[in-house]
């Protein structure tokens, strides 16, 4: 016999789950995109420094979550950090939210990326502006802000933007630590009404009905930049 859809069954009396996961997603991917961008900064500016004992440390950082699968950070934040902070807190006895750890975790991971996209941005304007910028007298400050930020911006949002599109992606792993979000939603459906094909469908369906749209602005940002 072949297998017989019912949609209908996953929906009826869960709409609630559905819609607090779906909510839970959306916060975790907004909030962690922004502490991201914020860290690429913050970070992007210190590599720019050329200071050893400041880009070093960065590097370090930059290098340990790009080069490490994030559902391994995720999981690190939220076991072993509490065991670190208990040994050098007095006391002991601190613990650490699954929705705290997830969101240290993947707020990290956007941030090396985000530091990268800064600093590529940063030094892709030609050298030549810059000594045009010193030589009428500009400050580092008014060069970086009237000449260089204008144009570097332009280049970073179209990378920044895919890598928001990624980010969104890797909530699904906030399932691991039970954070109640869309996949673990999804994971709650079907051990309700022993469902996973329709319930699974319905999850990826939803993450592309968001992500399809920021996909498509990405590459109208990235053709309008290359203009």
């Amino acid at each position: 016999m072949g297998y017989k859809w019912d949609f209908y069954m996953i929906f009826a009396g869960y709409e609630w789950w559905w819609l607090k996961g779906l909510g839970i997603t959306v916060a975790y991917a907004s909030a962690t995109v922004g502490g991201g961008l914020l860290i690429g900064v913050v970070c992007g500016m210190g590599l720019l420094a050329n200071r050893w004992w400041l880009s070093g440390p960065i590097h370090v950082y930059v290098e340990t979550f790009r080069c490490t699968p994030v559902l391994v950070q995720i999981v690190w934040f939220y076991f072993a950090l509490p065991i670190l902070l208990n040994a050098v807190v007095p006391g002991g006895g601190l613990e650490l939210p699954a929705w705290l750890a997830a969101g240290i975790g993947l707020t990290l991971y956007m941030g090396c990326f985000a530091t990268e996209i800064f600093r590529g941005g940063i030094i892709s304007i030609d050298k030549g502006q810059w000594q045009a910028a010193r030589a009428i007298g500009m400050t580092y400050a008014e060069m970086m802000w009237h000449i260089v930020l204008p144009q570097a911006v332009r280049r970073m949002v179209p990378p920044f933007v895919n890598q928001s599109v990624i980010q969104f992606k890797n909530t699904a792993l906030l399932y691991v630590v039970a954070v109640p979000d869309l996949m673990y939603t999804g994971y709650l459906v079907v051990a309700d009404t022993y469902r996973p094909l329709e319930v699974y469908s319905a999850v990826a369906i939803a993450y592309f009905v968001i992500l399809y749209p920021l996909t498509q602005w990405g590459k109208r940002l990235e053709a309008r930049s290359d203009r």
